[in-house]
Order: C-alpha cells, then sequence, then structure tokens
C-alpha cells in the first residue's frame, strides 16, 4: 500500500498558476479565433452564430479539466470512469459542426497541457489552410442578405412536387438535406429570396400541400 502511494505520488504536480493564467488567456483568444472563422467562412445551414457561441466555453472547459487531472493519476483514473457513465445526446447533423467541435476540444486539450507553442501555431495554420482550400474551390461567402433556410415537414412523398413549388417562386433552391419518415418527408431547402412578395406566396403554397404539412423559414444572410 505504501509503495503504491509514493507511486502515485510521483505524478502528483503543484499546478504553476502563471501557466495556467497564460493557457486560458491564450485558449479564450484561439477559440475566439476559430468562431470568427466558422461564423464567417463556415458552410453549415445552421444558426453558425449560435452554435459558434459553444466554441469558447467548451475550450476552457476542456482546458481546466486536463490542467486538473495531468497533475494526478488517481483523477485521470476518475475522470475516466465519471465520463463513462455520461451521454451525450445532442444531434449533430453537419459533420463541418463536428469538425469545428473536435478543433476546439484540441486546443483545449493542447493548452491545458501547456503546448502553448503547438495551439498557437496549430490552430491559425489550421484556419489558414482552411481559408485557402475555400478559396481554391470557390468564392468565399459573399454575404448576401438574401439567403432564406426553408424546412418543410410533409405527408406528401413528391419530391419533386415540393422541389418545383420552390422554384415556381424563388430564383434559386437548393436542396441540401432529405429524410424519409415514416409520416412522409422531412425536407431542408438553402433558397433566394428577393422580396418579402416572394416569401409570403411561398408560404401560401407550400400551406396549400396538405394538411398534415409544417415548415419554417430562417433567414441565413451567410450561407449565399
Amino acid at each position: 500500500m505504501l509503495k503504491f502511494e509514493q507511486y502515485l505520488e510521483q505524478f502528483t504536480n503543484t499546478i504553476n498558476l502563471t501557466d495556467f493564467f497564460l493557457g486560458f488567456l491564450l485558449t479564450a483568444l484561439l477559440a475566439t479565433l476559430i468562431r470568427w472563422f466558422y461564423v464567417n467562412f463556415g458552410d453549415a445551414v445552421s444558426n453558425r452564430k449560435r452554435f459558434a457561441n459553444n466554441f469558447l466555453p467548451l475550450a476552457l472547459v476542456t482546458m481546466l479539466i486536463i490542467t486538473i487531472v495531468k497533475s494526478s493519476l488517481a483523477l485521470s483514473l476518475g475522470l475516466v470512469g465519471a465520463l463513462s457513465i455520461v451521454r451525450f445526446r445532442a444531434a449533430i447533423k453537419d459533420p463541418e459542426e463536428l469538425t469545428y467541435l473536435f478543433m476546439t476540444i484540441g486546443l483545449g486539450l493542447a493548452m491545458g497541457a501547456n503546448q502553448f507553442m503547438m495551439g498557437l501555431i496549430a490552430i491559425p495554420l489550421i484556419l489558414l489552410i482552411l481559408w485557402a482550400h475555400k478559396r481554391m474551390n470557390g468564392p468565399l461567402n459573399a454575404h448576401a442578405k438574401d439567403g432564406l433556410f426553408i424546412n418543410i415537414q410533409t405527408d406528401t412523398n413528391d419530391l419533386q412536387a415540393v422541389t418545383k413549388l420552390l422554384t415556381t417562386h424563388l430564383p434559386q433552391v437548393e436542396l441540401k438535406r432529405m429524410d424519409n419518415t415514416s409520416d412522409g418527408l422531412d425536407l431542408s431547402f438553402l433558397c433566394k429570396v428577393e422580396n418579402l412578395g416572394q416569401m409570403e406566396k411561398v408560404s401560401n403554397a407550400i400551406q396549400g400541400l396538405s394538411g398534415q404539412t409544417r415548415f419554417s423559414m430562417i433567414e441565413q444572410p451567410e450561407v449565399f
């Protein structure tokens, strides 16, 4: 028993507060940079600003956990046991969202492990490569103010009829997601709208599909 306690003491280090506050500040700055990049250059159809608000607390909490558990083998083992009973049910519908979550967690891991230079170099470099990749594969988001996200849940199984309904009234329509449910279709479209009159016509047309049709329209100025 004594040998085991001595073994644990070898993994116990006093946390350096200077390093902690430095890492905390760098984590906050780089997480804010990731958030800015995702909001301005991301391609997800969801509300990117709302989703990106999770990056800062996620990075800081990850850094805090790593800072605490790295000083003790016992705490590390305890963390494994605690996380084994945690289940996360949040649905990630876009792979890009998962990518940025991993980037944010990686930032927290690097800073919590006092790998400050690694985080300072890796995160800006990753974002620079992503920016260059988007630039080579097409124009960056122009932030047009006519973007519209439309989600339609209907008992109608005719996809072409729904798509034709939208293209009749809107200048640009892109189908981004289709789920075939037991009740019919769950469809997500990215559209461009030029005026409120078009939105009213589309709304009336969607309501005319069936009595069981439900839909939502969300302004997405950054999607095009």
